[in-house]
C-alpha cells in the first residue's frame, strides 16, 4: 500500500496525485483516509449534542455507527456531479444508508465543520507518519557518523579546499538541520488545535439556538467535541475556516525539512563525482542506457527533485492566507486539496528515499585519502613553519622559502597535471634539515582535523541520541525502493 495522505473525491483523479503516490510507492499500509475521517466528525457531533440533551434517538446514532465506514463512493460521486457540493453528496448517500438518522445528519453543522476539523485531524496524522522517518534518517546518519567520525577528509569552503574535517563531522552537520527540522515538526504538529463547532461565521449562532441559548451548553458541545476527536485544545474564535496560517505554519516546517534534505542529497551527489562517497547501487542496477559504466547518483537527484517541488509549495499557502476575505472565501478549497496533498505527500517520498540513501552508503577512504594527500601539502605549511622556529629558524626566512617551494609544487599540479610533490621539495631542501626528522608525524592527516572525532561524539549523545529515545518503538526496518 502507499502511505498517502489525500482527499477520497473527484481530486484523487489529478495526475498530480498518481504521480506523487507512484513515487512514493513502499510497503507501508498506513493510509490516511480523509473522506473516513469525515464520517467520523459528523458522528462525533451527533454524539456530542445527544450527551448534552438534544432529542436525537441513541438508535440514531447506532445506526450511523454501524454505517459509518459503509462509504459508498461510486454513489457519492454521483450525488456530487448532481449537487456540486462533496459535503451536501455524502450527507444525502448516507442519509440512504441511515434512514432513522437522516433528519438529524449534519445537525448545526456547516461543510468547514467536517472538512476544516478533518483537515486537521489530517495535518496531524501526516506529522505523525513523517516524524518516525525523520526519525529513522536521524538514526542512520547517526550511526554513520560514529562509524566515520575519525576519517579525514577535505573540509570545502567555496568549494575549494579548506582544512581537514572528519566524513563523521561532516555528517553531523546535515544531522543538525534534520534535528532542527524534528523540533520544528514536533512543534507545529503539538500547535494545532481543533475548530471544533463555530458554525457559519464562527459566532457559534446555530448551536446556541439548538441548545436554546445556553452558552454553556454550546461551550460543552465544543470541548466535548475537541476530546472526541483526540486534540486537548480548540481554536476559541475563528471565522468559518480555521485560519489559513495553520497551513502556513505546517508547509513551513515541510518546506524547511525540503531544504535541509535537498542539502544533504547535494553534498551527497558532489562526494560520488569525486569517488569520495556513493549512494547504493545494487549489482543489476542500470546507470545510463547509453553508458554502461555509469553509477549516477540518482536517488539523491530524486530527493533534490521532489525536495525542489516542496520547498515553493508554502508560497501557495502564503498567497492563499493572505486573500481570504472577511470570515472566508472558497478560493482557497481547490489550492488546499492539491498543496496540502502535495506537500506531504512530498515529504513522504524524499524521507522515505533518504532512509534508504542513508542505510547504505559507502565510503571509499583510499580515494579521500588521495584526495588529502594532493591537498595536505599546502595546508601543513604553518606547522612545518612552527616546527622550524622551534628548531631556532627564522620565521620569515621559513615562510619565503615555503612560499617559493609552494609556487614550484602548484605549477606541477596545475600546468603539468602531475602530482602535488611539495613534501618531496622540502626533504631535499638543506635549510630544512633540522626538522625532517618531524615531517611524517607533522603531515599526519589525523593532526589537521581539530577536535572533530570528539564532536561528533559530544553531539551525538549530548543532541541526537536524546531525541532517538522519544521514538523507541517506532523504529522503520530497512526500507526497499520500488522505482
Amino acid at each position: 500500500m502507499k502511505n498517502e495522505i489525500k482527499r477520497t473525491n473527484t481530486y484523487n483523479k489529478s495526475l498530480f496525485v498518481v504521480g506523487i503516490a507512484k513515487t512514493v510507492a513502499h510497503e507501508d499500509d498506513t493510509r490516511i483516509d480523509e473522506e473516513s475521517d469525515e464520517y467520523a466528525g459528523s458522528n462525533n457531533l451527533g454524539i456530542g449534542i445527544l450527551e448534552l440533551g438534544l432529542t436525537i434517538k441513541p438508535e440514531q446514532i447506532v445506526e450511523m455507527e454501524a454505517h459509518v465506514d459503509d462509504i459508498d463512493f461510486n454513489a457519492t460521486a454521483k450525488e456530487e456531479k448532481a449537487t456540486r457540493h462533496d459535503v451536501m453528496a455524502h450527507v444525502h448517500v448516507f442519509g440512504e444508508q441511515c434512514p432513522l438518522a437522516a433528519p438529524i445528519i449534519h445537525l448545526g453543522a456547516t461543510s468547514c465543520y467536517v472538512g476544516d476539523n478533518t483537515d486537521l485531524l489530517v495535518l496531524r496524522q501526516g506529522f505523525d507518519i513523517l516524524l518516525p522517518k525523520l526519525a529513522g534518517v536521524i538514526q542512520r546518519l547517526a550511526k554513520f557518523a560514529y562509524e566515520n567520525r575519525n576519517l579525514p577528509t577535505l573540509g570545502f569552503t567555496h568549494l575549494q579546499p579548506a582544512q581537514l574535517t572528519t566524513v563523521g563531522k561532516r555528517a553531523t552537520l546535515w544531522l543538525q538541520d534534520l534535528l532542527m527540522d524534528e523540533r520544528a515538526i514536533h512543534r507545529a504538529r503539538n500547535d494545532l488545535k481543533f475548530r471544533g463547532v463555530k458554525g457559519t461565521t464562527g459566532t457559534q449562532a446555530s448551536f446556541f439556538q439548538l441548545f436554546n441559548g445556553d452558552a454553556k451548553k454550546v461551550k460543552q458541545l465544543d470541548a466535548l467535541v475537541t476530546k472526541m476527536a483526540g486534540f486537548e485544545k480548540h481554536y476559541t474564535v475563528t471565522g468559518q475556516t480555521y485560519s489559513r496560517k495553520v497551513d502556513i505554519e505546517c508547509l513551513n516546517v515541510l518546506s524547511s525539512l525540503g531544504a535541509t534534505v535537498h542539502k544533504i542529497c547535494t553534498d551527497i551527489r558532489l562526494l560520488a563525482n569525486m569517488k569520495e562517497i556513493e549512494e547504493p547501487f545494487e549489482s543489476t542496477q542500470i546507470g545510463s542506457s547509453a553508458m554502461p559504466y555509469k553509477r549516477n547518483p540518482m536517488r539523491s537527484e530524486r530527493c533534490c527533485s521532489v525536495a525542489r517541488h516542496l520547498m515553493i509549495l508554502v508560497n501557495n499557502t502564503l498567497h492563499t492566507a493572505a486573500t481570504q476575505w472577511m470570515e472566508r472565501t472558497l478560493d482557497d478549497s481547490a489550492n488546499r486539496r492539491l498543496v496540502l496533498a502535495e506537500a506531504y505527500l512530498s515529504a513522504d517520498s524524499i524521507l522515505i528515499t533518504l532512509e534508504n540513501i542513508t542505510e547504505g552508503l559507502v565510503v571509499y577512504p583510499k580515494v579521500i585519502a588521495r584526495h588529502v594527500a594532493q591537498e595536505l601539502p599546502f595546508m601543513s605549511a604553518e606547522n612545518i613553519i612552527m616546527a622550524m622556529v622551534k628548531a631556532g629558524g627564522d620565521r620569515q626566512v621559513c615562510h619565503e622559502k615555503i612560499r617559493v617551494l609552494s609556487q614550484e609544487a602548484g605549477a606541477q599540479v596545475k600546468q603539468h597535471g602531475l602530482d602535488n610533490d611539495l613534501v618531496d621539495r622540502i626533504r631535499k631542501d638543506p635549510y630544512f634539515a633540522p626538522i625532517l626528522s618531524q615531517l611524517d608525524t607533522l603531515l599526519d592527516p589525523s593532526t589537521f582535523v581539530g577536535r572533530a572525532p570528539e564532536q561528533v561524539v559530544e553531539f551525538l549523545e549530548e543532541e541526537v541520541y536524546p531525541v532517538l529515545k522519544n521514538y523507541k518503538g517506532l523504529e522503520t526496518g530497512k526500507v526497499e525502493l520500488n522505482i
